[in-house]
């Protein structure tokens, strides 16, 4: 296989100053409107990377469940690898690949964990058996065969019989992502793509916006 031959020319689009919102979240929001129209799978599924207390950075793919004006919201079992690097080191970045748009974004920021009501409150609204596998799963732990894994999924299930309330698992919670940098990202010809970026200006409330070289 020859790697060097996997290329593709990118063309479908330009991204210019005079085309996006001062507000970073704002255009974000438009992209991912525009994903989710383009048909794109999980256009909420993000890369989230984080590093533990020496440093050692790991990433996986999770889904964003909500953003607004206070940053990015996702949710997971707090006793996971990635749970433990953001009670090490509280910061993250985020990326959105959306490929066939020939677009991503990176955000950059602070992360804080989201109150009791707001985890019970989505807890609540998820399907049933996600609600289960979340009781099922000590994420990140080895376990000794698929077959452990279905039979502590069955157990909650006998727990909880069909239409009763299942309560939000003691070590499950969310996580708020709170911007301080976003880059957006659009392929261009000759590898001579737009990037541009927003930062957090000096007053803290507005944001600065500039363009990288690619």
């Amino acid at each position: 296989m020859d790697l060097a031959e996997m290329r593709r020319t990118y063309g479908l689009g330009e991204l210019l100053e005079s085309q996006v919102d001062a507000d970073p979240i704002a255009q974000f929001q438009v992209w991912l409107e525009q994903a989710r129209a383009a048909g794109l799978a999980e256009p909420n599924a993000m890369v989230l990377a984080t590093a533990d207390g020496n440093g050692r950075p790991s990433a996986r793919t999770v889904l964003l469940k909500r953003v607004d004006e206070r940053g990015f919201v996702f949710y997971t079992n707090q006793q996971s690898r990635k749970a433990d690097d953001l009670t090490a080191n509280p910061y993250c970045a985020l990326v959105f690949p959306w490929h066939a748009m020939e677009r991503q974004v990176r955000v950059e920021g602070a992360v804080t964990k989201l109150p009791t009501d707001e985890v019970d409150e989505y807890f609540a609204s998820r399907p049933r058996e996600s609600q289960l596998g979340a009781w099922a799963s000590q994420q990140s732990q080895p376990v000794e065969s698929r077959e452990e894994l279905d039979l502590q999924y069955e157990s909650y299930e006998r727990q909880w019989p069909e239409g009763t309330e299942i309560a939000t698992p003691y070590f499950w919670g969310g996580y708020l992502v709170t911007p301080e940098a976003f880059e957006f990202w659009q392929g261009r010809t000759g590898r001579l793509h737009d990037r541009l970026a927003y930062r957090r200006a000096s007053s803290g409330s507005d944001w600065e916006l500039s363009r990288l070289q690619p």
